[in-house]
């Protein structure tokens, strides 16, 4: 079965090599066929691989995934006002359906001068050699299959490029909606945010889709961020309960700068989500923080390195998840640090709550340190509420499910807190409120 569904893929990449890809300049077919020619040698991962063993990608390599409808509208407006914040007038929003960029749904009258927000079939198109300068420098084919297929169908997805000392007022949202489909769908939306030195933004990543839809969205994201540069990011996964939900994300840090990303997960049946940030600059700092809300049967796998390349740098770390009924979590954090990278400063948390006897959760934090003077450390915790903060919670007139909901809203919480957009922060809010009300 394997082989077959290999096979598949290798078949779509020849006729969209033959027909659509056909144009593309030499570097970039180049590019795509290492993808396929990487993905062909190693397939889909199994459980005997020790990065993958927690998580059964066998639904997605059985199910025969086709094309995503050409022109997909969301044909709902409240929908998409969902998925967005900000006043429409100012506001900076990439809207891109079905993996392509979609310029109808989209508002970027008000960008400054410079700054160039889109999608990257047109940046292909009209800034070839700033792409080819940057696109797949960083996401590692050789390292994940499904990072190598992306690579292979390269085609759309959102371009960011913010120029040298560019403070961006407004965030930039970018919000990917999978419409519904008469047969399962894949997807591969491949993202760059190019981050010039002395530069400031915010990013926002939301990915949705249509209840009932069964598809499945494989996507990468590449941001680097200049000298002296911040970058404030976010990502949200909003999946239909019955999709597929494969990433790699990617951050690549030079000199004294600041990169954070909070990440949100609540949709989709399975997902798995490799997030590295590389801090090759002295004095670069990263957070990488992450909430999970799942119920069911739900199964979500984050996997992050945090890779420090340069002495003086820091980074924090910490990931909660929140599991009901048979829903599974993993997680696996690594950090390395490279020999040479002195007085590196870093701290790993993964916590989880169980509120089910049925729901599991896997944690595997990991250190590498080549460097004698440094300060690393990590810690994990799983377990159910504690019974002691329900009875004192109760005792205070609530009833079993109000204790519960609020105890549980506070293990979120201090990852909720850390989102610096006001009305993003609201958004988020009210979605696990409506969570935690219908059982998580």
């Amino acid at each position: 079965m394997t082989t077959k569904a290999v096979d598949r893929y290798v078949a779509a990449y020849q006729r969209f090599a033959a027909n659509g890809a056909s144009g593309a300049p030499t570097w970039l077919q180049e590019l795509r066929a290492a993808g396929i020619a990487r993905f062909r040698e190693v397939g889909f991962p199994t459980v005997k691989d020790e990065r993958w063993r927690f998580t059964n990608v066998d639904r997605i390599a059985q199910t025969e995934f086709g094309a995503p409808p050409a022109d997909g509208e969301t044909g709902d407006v409240p929908l998409f006002e969902d998925l967005v914040f900000g006043d429409p007038k100012t506001r900076i929003v990439a809207t891109f359906v079905n993996g392509r960029f979609a310029a109808d749904l989209s508002s970027l009258s008000g960008l400054p001068e410079g700054v160039l927000v889109g999608g990257l079939a047109g940046a292909l198109a009209e800034h070839g050699d700033l792409v080819r300068s940057y696109l797949s420098r960083h996401a590692d084919t050789a390292g994940n299959p499904f990072t190598a297929l992306n690579a292979a169908f390269i085609q759309d997805g959102a371009f960011v490029y913010v120029p040298t000392d560019v403070d961006l007022a407004q965030p930039v949202q970018l919000v990917f909606v999978t419409t519904a489909a008469d047969a399962p769908s894949v997807s591969h939306p491949r993202n760059l945010v190019i981050v010039g030195r002395g530069s400031r933004m915010s990013l926002v990543e939301t990915y949705f889709g249509i209840a009932g839809s069964i598809y499945w969205t494989n996507a990468v994201t590449e941001v680097v961020v200049g000298e002296n540069a911040v970058v404030d990011a976010y990502r949200v996964q909003r999946e239909s309960e019955l999709a597929f939900h494969t990433a790699t994300s990617v951050s690549y840090q030079e000199r004294n700068s600041v990169f954070s990303v909070n990440v949100f997960a609540f949709g989709s049946a399975l997902s798995r989500h490799d997030l590295t940030a590389v801090l090759d600059g002295e004095g670069a700092e990263a957070t990488l923080n992450g909430l999970t809300l799942l119920a069911g049967r739900q199964h979500v796998d984050h996997h992050t390195t945090i890779d420090h390349a340069k002495p003086h740098c820091n980074s924090w770390e910490m990931f909660n998840g929140i599991f009901d009924e048979r829903a599974r979590g993993v997680f696996t954090g690594r950090i390395i640090v490279r020999p040479g990278a002195q007085k590196t400063d870093s701290k790993q948390t993964n916590n989880n709550l169980l509120l089910s006897k049925d729901a599991r959760a896997d944690s595997q934090p990991q250190l590498e340190i080549y460097a004698d003077d440094v300060r690393c450390t990590h810690g994990a915790t799983l377990g159910p509420i504690d019974p002691k903060q329900m009875f004192y919670i109760r005792s205070r007139g609530l009833t079993e499910q109000q204790a519960r909901s609020l105890l549980t809203y506070g293990f979120g919480v201090e990852i909720l807190n850390a989102v610096a957009i006001d009305e993003l922060r609201d958004r988020l809010d009210g979605i696990i409120h409506g969570r935690l009300e219908n059982g998580a």
